[in-house]
């Protein structure tokens, strides 16, 4: 494992930089929870679940493929530039939204969004797996996470009782312009470079192409598997994300209800992976998935028979836990089997697939609502969450254990 011993001080610095702007990129996918589904039925009139959720499907595109360029590209050019690419493409997306003269807009605006978060996002968790090291993949992706979803939620809730106190634009979308301002300034200034330290790490064998590593994350039952649950992770995300709202406020939660119930997923997603990721180093990654995944599934049905407000804050808790026990899980799982050289190129393919949930969960959610219902399109998610833990417990093998070396620092 790569210890540094030279200028520790200088290492926490980054992390903690990396950690707060981990939690503006939350905070900029958490300033939509609340008000975009409301946006499309108050302001446009749009009815259709599955027209809705359109916004969520655009997102679901471009961040996926956002994570697969980030791979390949923070392998050959390095993270901090990918990073700042992120936040430059975030810049325009709070004032398409504020200024959307119709629905197409708020969908390009989430094709940005997408890039900001496939780029931004992908390249803090690289950056602190490189400060951290392979043998605390699971600590290191869990402290992203938990900062990140913590800036979700907070955005979450604030812009329910900002759009109950004024409206759902333009206010809460002036906080964005805010953010992406900062989040670029603090990059180019103050991050410093760390793709050097994987050089560090023991590797035998010439590290794979991005096709190679492609075709592996594809074709492989250990690394298959792992997408298929990133997938159907998603899938809940996206029907949580976009039917939310409109479900609560088909049941008469007022905004600031609305605000709290979808705060409550994303927050405790947030500071349950603070726990989980270090949980995963020690016992396994494979017990984690399973419960999470079966976790999620309670969780989505909760929320299809709940019907008050603390029957609704439980089901979105439930959700987030067993969300918090797979997600950096998951993301530390493919970093365990991937070429240190190209660990990018991994978890960016991994984080494809996984996003490619937002796609997926919008057309299955957005059609089942307008077929059958919210509640049993609820049902249908959470039998998809029951039958990928099943598919983990088959066929995710334990990867081969990593040697433990000390370096000294370059920095």
């Amino acid at each position: 494992m790569w210890v540094p011993r030279s200028n520790p001080s200088v290492r926490w610095v980054q992390i903690v930089l990396l950690l707060v702007l981990t939690a503006f990129l939350g905070a900029m996918w958490g300033l939509e929870r609340t008000t975009v589904p409301l946006i499309a039925e108050e302001e446009f009139g749009i009815t259709s679940s599955a027209v809705t959720l359109s916004f969520v499907a655009g997102f679901g595109v471009t961040k996926a493929f956002a994570n697969l360029f980030a791979g390949g590209l923070m392998d050959r050019v390095g993270r901090k530039r990918v990073l700042a690419l992120g936040w430059a493409a975030g810049l325009p997306v709070p004032l398409m939204i504020i200024w959307a003269p119709s629905w197409e807009w708020i969908v390009a605006a989430n094709l940005l969004l997408g890039v900001n978060q496939g780029l931004g996002w992908t390249a803090t968790i690289l950056m602190m797996m490189d400060h951290f090291g392979p043998k605390r993949g699971g600590l290191s992706t869990g402290l992203n996470e938990l900062v990140g979803y913590s800036g979700v939620a907070a955005l979450t809730v604030a812009t329910g009782f900002i759009a109950a106190s004024f409206a759902p634009r333009p206010q809460p979308f002036i906080i964005g312009i805010v953010l992406a301002v900062i989040g670029l300034v603090v990059t180019l200034a103050f991050v410093r470079e760390t793709h050097h330290h994987v050089h560090a790490e023991p590797a035998t064998g010439d590290a794979p192409s991005f096709r190679e590593a492609f075709a592996e994350a594809t074709f492989d039952r250990s690394l298959a598997t792992l997408n298929q649950a990133g997938l159907v992770t998603k899938i809940n995300d996206a029907t949580v994300w976009g039917l939310l709202p409109l479900y609560l406020a088909s049941q008469g939660a007022g905004l600031v209800e609305i605000g709290i119930v979808a705060a409550v997923y994303p927050q405790v997603w947030g500071i349950g992976q603070g726990v989980s990721g270090a949980l995963s180093d020690k016992v396994g990654r494979k017990p984690l998935i399973v419960a999470g995944m079966f976790t999620q599934a309670m969780g989505i049905w909760a929320l299809a028979f709940a019907g008050v407000l603390w029957e609704w804050i439980a089901g979105a808790g439930l959700l987030g836990l067993g969300t918090a026990a797979v997600y950096p899980t998951l993301i530390a799982a493919v970093g365990d089997r991937a070429h240190p050289m190209r660990r990018a190129s991994a978890i960016g393919v991994y984080r494809w697939y996984r996003d490619a949930g937002f796609v997926v969960g919008a057309l299955i959610a957005g059609g089942l609502a307008d077929a059958v219902g919210f509640q049993a399109a609820y049902l249908a998610i959470g039998v998809i969450s029951v039958a990928s833990a099943l598919v983990v417990v088959v066929a995710l093998a334990q990867p081969a254990r990593r040697v433990e070396i000390v370096v000294e620092s370059t920095e």
